[in-house]
């Protein structure tokens, strides 16, 4: 039986257009019952994307310190997901020892191939390497695929929650996120 070539690395320059990529695509995915459309729209378009790749660019260039990171699953030689990490920035955890995901996406053609747990599998080892003895992310309230993935993985939400504010691109809006937790240790 053939196995399939798949993989987990630090992502190159050269990944951000695919990274960008597939952000639009799995945004528009996922977030199409979650999002107003207008909002959706805006954060999925053509200019957003260009947007988009130039962050990537910047993020795996130079990076804010040398914790901050962006991986990408792989298969064979295409960029199928990736995720960002980094120090967390809430107020009420310590950047040292508490990590932040700031994002983990899979294209929506890739997804339930287990490219999304060699991301957070690989996340973990590498916090742990560093030091970090907890990991949280900012998930949509409404968002019960990707929360049942990282419950499914040991996360639990802390009771934390925040509202982001969408009002410059749906007048009124405001999505509710949840925090998710994990002890690395």
């Amino acid at each position: 039986m053939e196995q399939s070539d798949v993989s987990v690395r630090p992502a190159l320059a050269a990944d951000a257009p695919a990274i960008a990529h597939i952000q639009v695509r799995s945004w528009r995915a996922a977030f199409r019952e979650l999002l107003p459309a207008t909002a959706l729209d805006s954060m999925t378009g053509e200019a957003a994307r260009e947007q988009y790749e130039q962050q990537w660019l910047q993020s795996v260039e130079q990076p804010p310190s040398s914790h901050h990171r962006v991986l990408t699953a792989l298969a064979r030689n295409t960029v199928t997901g990736f995720a960002a990490y980094g120090p967390s920035g809430d107020d009420d955890r310590w950047a040292r020892t508490d990590a932040e995901l700031y994002t983990l996406t899979v294209d929506p053609d890739h997804y339930h191939a287990g490219h999304g747990s060699r991301l957070l599998n690989a996340t973990v080892d590498l916090l742990r390497e560093d030091g970090y003895q907890t990991l949280s992310t900012w998930v949509f309230a409404d968002d019960a695929r990707y929360r049942g993935f990282l419950t499914s993985s040991g996360w639990a939400a802390d009771g934390s929650r925040r509202g982001l504010d969408l009002d410059e691109l749906a007048p009124d809006t405001v999505a509710e996120q949840v925090r998710m937790v994990t002890r690395l240790s």
